[in-house]
């Protein structure tokens, strides 16, 4: 009996053993050595900011810079006479630009623009006022770009003028109104003298002489400004224009069309009171 017993015993203990040896073992740790540090979180790509926006266009294109000046010469003649806002204005430039050793926009090129203001002379004061928006430049080679420049000069052959906004500003026809109510005068003169036959009717004939001319230079618009066919108009670059450089290969510097410029001549106040 003791040996079926211890039989038995012996054979619960090898059972034990196998079954222990059947289940899996959890792995061992790795050596703290062994262990990988966790890759750090990767930095979010920086925006680029205008200036690098500014850069990398730079980088990309011939840069003509901002202030740079172009002269240009007028082929379709305005006047606030009868142009209005939206009106287009057509230019070609007369001197050749360069950048570095390189000429980038050759005399002859074609600048076209519009009208974004037209304000006619007030008939007791103001003055004819034209501002106007250039926006496209095409190169001889047929390569048209958009740029931004405003009027800083304008010869128009009448005393104009250009403010720092780039607004054509016209003259005064003061000598005219000055004339006007001298010729009045003296014509009032004559007819009080000449209906009373004294110094007292010559005295009421320049008085209201004198306020004939003065009504007739109050119910009058001032002179128009106009801008003849051949105007010269000085422009300047209000931020910097870039050029494709693949389409910049000039190895002349051009030449301008032969356009007359306009007679010098002095401000006309409007002859009909209208």
């Amino acid at each position: 009996m003791k040996r079926i017993l211890l039989s038995l015993a012996t054979a619960l203990v090898l059972l034990s053993v196998s079954l222990a040896a059947q289940e899996p073992q959890p792995p061992a740790p790795a050596p703290q050595s062994a262990q990988q540090a966790p890759a750090p979180a990767q930095d979010a790509p920086a925006k680029a900011t205008g200036d690098d926006a500014s850069a990398i266009a730079a980088a990309k294109h011939i840069v003509v810079p901002a202030g740079t000046q172009l002269p240009l010469v007028l082929h379709n003649a305005i006047t606030t006479r009868s142009n209005k806002p939206g009106d287009p204005i057509y230019l070609e430039t007369t001197f050749p630009i360069i950048v570095g050793d390189r000429i980038v926009i050759p005399a002859g090129s074609y600048v076209s623009g519009e009208i974004i203001e037209a304000k006619r002379p007030g008939k007791v004061k103001g003055r004819g006022e034209l501002m106007i928006r250039l926006n496209t430049l095409i190169l001889p080679n047929g390569y048209a770009t958009k740029f931004d420049a405003i009027p800083t000069g304008a010869g128009t052959g009448a005393n104009d003028t250009v403010d720092e906004e780039g607004r054509i500003k016209g003259d005064t026809d003061k000598s005219s109104d000055v004339g006007t109510v001298i010729t009045t005068t003296g014509a009032g003169v004559g007819l009080g003298g000449l209906a009373t036959g004294s110094r007292a009717g010559a005295g009421v004939g320049a008085a209201a002489g004198a306020a004939a001319g003065l009504l007739w230079t109050l119910f009058t618009r001032g002179p128009e400004l106009e801008m003849p066919r051949g105007t010269s108009l000085d422009i300047m670059l209000d931020r910097p224009l870039y050029l494709d450089p693949a389409k910049v290969n000039f190895t002349d510097a051009g030449r301008a069309s032969s356009l007359a410029g306009p007679p010098n001549r002095q401000p006309q106040r409007q002859r009909v009171p209208f």
